[in-house]
């Protein structure tokens, strides 16, 4: 059989083996062969939340920067992170938001306020801070702090806070059952201390009032998802030793923050050593109160041996540099804590005259520029450490940072993003500096706490901002009257 011969006869085998065997055989009609397998459907999952940005700051231990990325947010939880494609190839959400012309990163946390004076906005300016306090606040609160007032600043300083992005706040205040009421219905996260005073204080006038006041509120609110109740004495200068050791005690009773003003001026220095011999933060570990749940507000006066006694005692520091500018306090070595391992975020302090704003962008700005002036060194305190202290160096300070601070997978969905729009940020070089140095808290355009939308860009969706406008509105008319009026004879 020649060459050819083989090849026609290859060619006729492949024609046969192309027809059904039964007509072969029978010479019958071929029967159809069965359809192919459709492959089952995709089932996607489900979850509450995508949200999709042009960019993503995770602040996380390697600061990843990344493109287009869309982020899964279910049961209040980061779930997943990738392309949008990829994203959506797989789930289904409730929601979804397009911030592609923004930045997405983790919530501000504000690690020292006092947000129910925000309805004592402009009461007091430009006073030194012992004299601000006497003769200003301290006759305001005599005459006007109830719970109403508290639940009404609070919100209030929550709606700010919010349309700002910041996501968690601690506070020190009275009345913070009341405060903490507010904070679950806006919907944030906060670490909130009752402040304890040597002086009669609204909701208690003793140490044994106090210590029954805020025991029942820790007891009602601990173990919380979103509120982290403190105890708040308010100063070494404010509170005697036996004041202080209680405050300690309930503190390391519950497992809970101990919030505290520390080497705020120098009159507080000046105080404090002529009662004790020392310093403040000295005298504080001296008398055993020092320790890991101390967050000491301010430290603008606190020496090198302060320091490193912070760190020894892992007592972290809260950073309000616009505050210790506006009442000339002093500029606070923020650059020697952190050089030390003092833990440091940031915070505004209180509005009525210490800081006018809850605004943490400008928290950052300034706790730059101060320190790069104060040194004159423009190297230190870099944007990325900034954005680190307003975030998960923030949470740190306020035992949340396995909670929050940061965008990573199984941590709370507490995210914001800022709109890279407007003239004044553009063109964008480079992603952290321009938020720290650039942007400012109306580029906010989204706000989620423990995966649920507050601020959306257009408007609050879990209060009535209205109705909050006008209690406010109402409360300047009671506060201004009631400091006319003589004082109550006691």
């Amino acid at each position: 059989m020649n060459r050819f011969h083989l090849q026609a006869l290859a060619a006729a085998l492949l024609v046969l083996a192309a027809l059904p065997v039964a007509a072969q055989a029978r010479g019958k009609a071929a029967t159809p062969a069965p359809p192919a397998a459709t492959p089952a459907p995709v089932v996607k999952g489900s979850c509450d939340l995508i949200v999709v940005a042009g960019a993503v700051l995770t602040v996380d231990p390697g600061f990843r920067i990344l493109g287009e990325t869309a982020i899964v947010i279910k049961d209040g939880v980061l779930v997943e992170m990738s392309t949008p494609a990829e994203i959506d190839a797989k789930w289904t959400a409730a929601e979804r938001i397009e911030r592609k012309g923004s930045v997405v990163m983790p919530g501000l946390v504000n690690t020292h306020t006092h947000a129910a004076m925000t309805l004592m906005r402009g009461i007091a300016e430009d006073k030194p801070l012992l004299e601000w306090l006497q003769k200003f606040i301290f006759p305001a609160e005599a005459k006007n702090v109830t719970p109403e007032f508290v639940r009404d600043g609070t919100t209030l300083a929550c709606m700010e806070m919010v349309r700002g992005g910041t996501t968690t706040f601690a506070d020190m205040y009275y009345y913070e059952g009341d405060a903490a009421a507010a904070v679950e219905a806006c919907g944030m996260r906060a670490v909130l201390g009752e402040t304890w005073i040597d002086i009669p204080a609204p909701g208690h006038s003793t140490l044994a009032e106090s210590q029954k006041v805020t025991r029942e509120f820790v007891t009602k609110w601990k173990g919380s998802r979103r509120i982290t109740p403190a105890v708040a004495p308010h100063s070494a200068y404010a509170c005697s030793k036996e004041t202080l050791l209680a405050a300690k005690a309930l503190s390391d009773e519950y497992s809970v923050p101990l919030l505290i003003h520390v080497s705020e001026t120098q009159d507080e220095q000046k105080q404090v050593q002529a009662r004790t011999g020392t310093t403040p933060v000295r005298y504080l570990d001296q008398i055993g109160f020092l320790g890991p749940r101390v967050v000491a507000a301010h430290g603008v006066w606190m020496d090198a041996g302060d320091l490193q006694l912070m760190a020894a005692k892992k007592a972290t520091l809260s950073h309000n540099p616009e505050s210790n500018m506006k009442l000339g306090s002093g500029v606070a070595p923020v650059v020697a804590a952190r050089k030390a391992g003092v833990v440091t975020g940031l915070g505004t302090d209180g509005v009525a005259g210490s800081n006018d704003d809850l605004d943490m962008f400008e928290s950052m700005d300034f706790a730059g520029k101060l320190a790069k002036v104060t040194a004159l060194d423009p190297t230190v305190l870099p944007a990325r450490d900034l954005l680190r202290m307003a975030t998960i160096d923030g949470a740190k300070v306020l035992g949340l940072d396995r909670v929050t601070g940061s965008l990573e997978l199984g941590k709370v969905a507490d995210l914001i993003a800022v709109d890279l729009v407007e003239p004044r940020v553009r063109p964008v070089y480079d992603i952290v500096s321009t938020l720290v140095y650039s942007s400012k808290e109306s580029d906010v355009s989204l706000t989620v706490v423990d995966g649920k939308v507050l601020w959306d860009g257009r408007k609050w969706r879990t209060v009535d901002a209205n109705a909050v406008v006008k209690e406010a509105a109402d409360w300047r008319e009671k506060i201004q009257k009631s400091l006319k009026e003589p004082a109550p004879a006691k």
